[in-house]
């Protein structure tokens, strides 16, 4: 439903404009502008460009001129720029966690410390000049065919890729485009940023940020859009080598097969469907604090959510009756309201699709303990009841689907290694969680599932540890200095002694 800008009059309530090789450009043809809505208002944010083919093979083309002189920069003068952006973002945290609000439906808390903060914190870590390259111990090769005997030297380089196209998710318009563009960035790589349709006004002001932080024209591009056509323009223009891509893993098997055509480099995050298994020994308040977290950050909206939970049987009743009593404790409503723990759903169409799977989950078999069509929401804005359906099966389209939204299905199991296969029994493996008072036991389970990454008592994550899927979980590492490397090709130097 269109209504005034939320949050007052925004300079780009009018329509925002595309940012293509160092220019800000109105949209061409008859794609016009389309309009923003506030998930927890109906309202509209603002109205936001829909770019041609033609302009994003221009922003392709910007990128690419810009590779050479941009990968030539020394190091250093690149990571200036990284600190200035940050600098900039965190002096504009509230304007931009207001909009970011706006667009996504995140409570403040999320707005501010998750989506912009963080997305402020990762400018800042790619500010930090790390070396290119490492010494490969010398090798000595014996008289042949190839030569006289002697010793090889060796050195390995990272390099830039060259441009990336990074196509990015809706749940964070701030974190995830960031945690593509700087450490592409700081490689000497180019970019094309192709934000999600429901979200991309915040991605702009990114933009913004680094070009009042002396980013050199063309070396970032934005361009969006709600056609199809935007996006498998920008991954399939010969201008790209590479893609990096946050969303869904049906969305994310489209584009790796326009990358292996032209054999891009790709970097994948895709879906998720975290098994967390409770153990019989563990401290059933913490898991219920980590697990009741699917209800409420991002309202579920997030792949490391644990949202398909195994019990070991001898504390299955427990945890349920304090997973239901969590979830029916929090406050659905208004993300602006200091209490409230549960936003909106992204938009009507997502919030119709997750309430199809609780109704599913009942007619599989599941029961409801909370949530469901009764529980009274706000009138206006995409919401779902934090929903819990226990005595689940594995096999349940519920457990084995990512349903994307504040849905936690429970699954009993036996003894321990039950409980391993069946977190292995996924099409997923992005992360996975361990709950038991044994340390040492958690571990031995640990390594025997098939994930990313494993929490042990804690849905917290180390920044520095490499992030992303085992199986239809996505295709390589990145987060902290594993970034870099997925921005970057080796190159081997080699020199005789």
């Amino acid at each position: 439903m269109s209504g005034e800008p939320a949050g007052g009059s925004h300079q780009w309530a009018d329509g925002q404009r595309l940012f293509v090789g160092g220019e800000w450009v109105e949209p061409e043809g008859d794609g016009g502008y389309y309009d923003v809505v506030d998930p927890a208002t109906e309202r509209t944010v603002g109205r936001a460009p829909e770019a041609s083919p033609d302009q994003v093979r221009a922003a392709c083309a910007a990128a690419r001129a810009a590779f050479g002189p941009w990968s030539r920069t020394p190091p250093e003068e690149r990571a200036a720029i990284l600190a200035r952006t940050a600098d900039i973002i965190r002096a504009r945290l509230l304007p931009y966690a207001e909009l970011a609000q706006a667009e996504t439906g995140a409570t403040t808390g999320t707005a501010r410390g998750m989506q912009v903060g963080v997305g402020a914190a990762r400018f800042r870590r790619y500010a930090r000049v790390e070396p290119a390259e490492w010494p490969i111990a010398p090798q000595v090769n014996a008289a042949g065919p190839m030569g006289r005997a002697g010793v090889m030297g060796a050195v390995a380089v990272r390099q830039p890729v060259g441009v990336v196209t990074c196509v990015t998710s809706y749940n964070n318009p701030w974190a995830n485009p960031a945690g593509k563009i700087a450490p592409a960035l700081a490689m000497g790589n180019t970019v094309v940023v192709k934000p999600a349709p429901q979200d991309p006004l915040s991605v702009y002001r990114m933009a913004e940020a680094l070009e009042a932080a002396g980013v050199p024209r063309g070396v970032v591009n934005v361009v969006s859009g709600r056609a199809v056509e935007v996006g498998e323009t920008a991954v399939s223009s010969p201008d790209v080598d590479m893609v990096s891509f946050t969303g869904s893993t049906a969305v994310g098997q489209r584009i790796a097969e326009v990358c292996g055509r032209d054999m891009k480099r790709q970097l994948m995050e895709l879906g998720g469907k975290g098994a967390a298994i409770v153990l019989d020994d563990a401290d059933i308040a913490s898991a219920v604090a980590g697990i009741g977290t699917t209800f409420s950050f991002y309202s579920g909206q997030i792949c490391t959510a644990p949202t398909r939970v195994l019990a070991q049987r001898g504390i299955y009743d427990r945890l349920v009756e304090q997973l239901a009593s969590y979830a029916r404790r929090l406050k659905v409503g208004d993300p602006r309201e200091p209490d409230t723990l549960v936003g909106p759903l992204i938009s009507a169409a997502h919030r119709d699709r997750v309430a199809s799977y609780v109704e599913l989950g009942r007619k599989e078999g599941a029961v409801v303990l909370s949530g469901g069509p009764e529980v009274p929401l706000p009138d206006r804005g995409f919401y779902v009841a934090p929903t819990l359906l226990a005595d689940c099966t594995n096999d349940m389209r519920v457990a084995r689907e990512e349903i994307f939204g504040p849905v936690v299905t429970v699954i009993p199991f036996g003894e321990e290694p039950e409980g391993i296969a069946l977190a292995n029994d996924s099409d997923y493996g992005l992360i996975d969680y361990v709950w038991s008072s044994d340390v040492s036991r958690a571990f031995r389970v640990a390594r025997q599932l098939r994930a990313g990454g494993v929490g042990i008592n804690t849905v917290g994550r180390n920044m520095e540890a490499p992030f992303g899927g085992f199986k239809r979980s996505g295709v390589g590492r990145d987060v902290g200095s594993y970034a870099l490397h997925a921005y970057s090709e080796v190159q081997a130097i080699v020199w005789p002694g």
